[in-house]
């Protein structure tokens, strides 16, 4: 057997025939690959091809955008209040590697050529000298960094263009480029809620909002470095409606960056117009009453107007039915043109940090050299006081802690506490007022009716928590303590001191204090959204700042609609008891007035550093029987609100009167319509 197997020749016809069989598998298996190869090379050209062709295209495009002009915001008959234009304008880069004092010398050298130039060429009224262009260079570094241009002059003229492009090797650093450039009205019409804008790069870090822009793919939607972006107000607000979007210069570029072929253009696209609420009448009568009232109290000769320390003021008019605000006043304010560019100074932001926010939504202080002498007087959030008293009454209806005909005899004092440690609740002056029903107790602000009647009996239903919960409930449902939902940007909720006050004294002293106007704090839009909603009877409207967007072309883009936020359900009996003794408050600076209204004064007092700081604020809404308007105003440090903010309110009422029409009709259509039939007369007689 061993011999067979040894032998050779078998054993050389056995090696054969694998052989054979492994060469045949290679072949097998090569040919497997190269169809598996030509199948996937198959897909790849007819299934995959075009969205391969299509990836690889766009790897190979490049995109420089081109900023967007910036819409426009009008007042509610059409007239600019912040507006747009496109302009060249000349920039400064400094150079790399240059010393500090080689850099100042160059600065000023360039400085004298460019204002030599700007004489020569530019516009007279945007004159500059060598001191105004070095402090745009801005060497110290106070507004940029060492990297970013500095824009020097805006507006060139043609000449001044020629000039540059002529001349540009023997200047060092200089670039022209054309931008959009933000224009606000010269007789700032509601400054701080339009808001102004702050550069994109600046911000980023500051706004989750344009954190998340940061991460746009779009880019027609995507945020140039030097872009101005809205920061605060409406410009913040309607920032995405406002800005339109980038235009793209797009061309191919192979793997070198050569361009490889034409230029794409896609234009931008114009942001679209707000036509805002505001109606620039009734605004700027407001403002200036409110400066003028200012005014009047701190220097008065009379001992109960006299205000030494008013600085400070704020009001807002809103439509009762709308929602709509027609004006919104925070003085002192200041001209927004001063953030052109983007940015300003320090020195000049110190000359407005008090004013440059909108104090009708957020608190602000008047302006002082120190600030330990700021925090020594109120600021734009005080207390409702007496102002609350309609409310309070409601409150005490609703929960049948009294009825329209109860009695309640004012002796000028009540009190509350333990014996021998009661706390006094007194009227201010010291008054005493008698029998009064609750439609009195408004009229004449009692404070111990609202102590005895309300606080004292608010606690003896709901004993404890409970009672503060209720209370707490009631003023949320008429917007008090939470959100006006106005979507502006640092809106406070204002300050609620009443759970405070029953976890360090007691449940009776929080509800008994709340119920005439103390332990909170609210802001002016606030206070007006609260008068509102008694002046229709509990709905809760939403604030509207904008009438309609329109496009560029002039098309309507979008309408606004009023929103109501909540409602609140009281019998007409109760509605109608409040707004009789409102009719009764008396106030000054009303007098012959041609319509009715209801309203209520209101003396908040609020401590600060050293004593304690009467605050004037009164609410009203007119006409009486068909409410149309509702206003709030707020003076701290004003003293009494018949005297402080009242006078400002009638002024409110009369601008509407006359722009819009308490009734329907404005006064200025009379007023046209009188002099149409005078000059007709006139000419009749003429002829005769």
């Amino acid at each position: 057997m061993s011999r067979l197997t040894d032998d050779p020749q078998k054993r050389e016809i056995n090696n054969k025939r694998h052989f054979s069989f492994r060469l045949n598998l290679f072949f097998f298996i090569v040919f497997g690959l190269f169809s598996v190869l030509i199948i996937q090379l198959a897909i790849l050209q007819f299934v995959e091809g075009p969205t391969l062709s299509a990836a690889g295209s766009k790897k190979s495009t490049r995109n420089v955008k081109i900023a967007p002009i910036r819409g426009n915001i009008y007042d509610s008959e059409g007239k600019a209040i912040a507006y747009s234009t496109s302009t060249q304008s000349l920039y400064f880069s400094i150079p790399p590697n240059y010393k500090t004092e080689e850099l100042k010398k160059l600065a000023t050298e360039e400085a004298t050529r460019l204002v030599e130039v700007f004489d020569k060429y530019g516009d007279p009224a945007l004159k500059m000298t060598v001191e105004d262009v070095i402090m745009q260079m801005d060497l110290g570094f106070r507004l940029n960094t060492i990297s970013t241009p500095r824009r020097i002059k805006t507006g060139l003229t043609n000449e001044e263009i020629a000039y540059f492009l002529g001349n540009k090797s023997s200047f060092v650093g200089l670039d022209i480029m054309e931008e959009s450039v933000r224009h606000y009205s010269q007789d700032t019409t509601a400054v701080q809620l339009v808001g102004y804008l702050k550069k994109y790069k600046g911000v980023r870090e500051n706004l989750d909002f344009y954190g998340e822009k940061a991460q746009e793919k779009d880019p027609q939607l995507q945020y140039l470095e030097d872009e101005e972006v809205g920061f605060d107000g409406l410009e913040l607000l309607y920032q995405d409606i406002l800005r339109g979007k980038n235009g793209l210069k797009s061309y191919p570029v192979n793997n070198q960056e050569v361009i490889v072929g034409p230029v794409q253009i896609t234009n931008p696209e114009k942001g679209d117009d707000l036509y805002l609420t505001i109606n620039r009448g009734v605004q700027q009568t407001t403002e200036q009453a409110i400066m003028d009232q200012i005014k009047k109290i701190s220097t008065s000769s009379i001992s109960a107007e006299r205000a030494p320390y008013a600085k400070i003021g704020f009001a807002v008019a809103m439509e009762v039915e709308t929602g709509k605000v027609i004006a919104m006043a925070s003085m002192p304010d200041y001209d927004p043109n001063i953030w052109a560019g983007g940015s300003i100074s320090q020195k000049d932001y110190d000359n407005i940090e008090n004013v440059v926010n909108n104090g009708t939504i957020t608190e602000i202080y008047p302006k002082y050299d120190s600030d330990e002498e700021r925090k020594s007087h109120p600021s734009s959030l005080v207390p409702p006081g007496s102002t609350l008293k309609p409310l309070s009454v409601l409150i005490g209806l609703n929960e049948g802690l009294f009825t329209t005909e109860s009695i309640y005899n004012d002796t000028g004092l009540f009190t509350f506490g333990k014996a021998g440690h009661e706390v006094p609740i007194r009227n201010a002056g010291g008054h005493v007022y008698g029998a009064l029903d609750p439609a009195k107790a408004i009229e004449k602000s009692s404070n111990p009716f609202m102590a005895a009647m309300i606080g004292s009996r608010l606690n003896q239903k709901y004993p404890g928590i409970e009672g503060i919960d209720i209370w707490d409930k009631y003023m949320k449902e008429f917007g008090l303590g939470v959100s006006t939902e106005s979507g502006l940007r640092m809106e406070k909720k204002g300050s609620v001191d009443y759970y405070h006050e029953f976890e360090t004294a007691s449940a009776q002293s929080a509800l008994i204090r709340a119920s005439f106007g103390q332990q909170a704090r609210y802001t002016a839009l606030q206070l007006a959204q609260y008068v509102t909603m008694l002046a229709n009877h509990g709905k809760r409207m939403k604030p509207q700042f904008v009438n309609e967007i329109k496009d560029s072309e002039g098309n309507v883009v979008q309408a606004f609609e009023p929103v109501v936020l909540n409602t609140v359900e009281f019998p007409d009996a109760y509605w109608k008891e409040i707004e009789k003794g409102m009719g009764k408050v008396g106030v000054q600076g009303f007098d012959g007035v041609s319509y009715t209204f209801n309203r209520k004064t209101g003396t908040a007092q609020s401590s600060v550093k050293g004593r304690t700081a009467d605050n004037g604020v009164f609410i009203a809404y007119a006409p009486a029987d068909k409410p149309k308007l509702a206003v709030a105003v707020i003076m701290p440090d004003g003293g009494f609100g018949g005297w402080a903010a009242a006078p400002v309110a009638r002024k409110i009422f009369d601008a509407y009167d006359y722009e819009i029409g308490l009734n329907g009709v404005p006064g200025k259509a009379k007023d046209a319509v009188a002099s149409t039939d005078t000059n007709a007369a006139g000419t009749e007689a003429t002829v005769q």
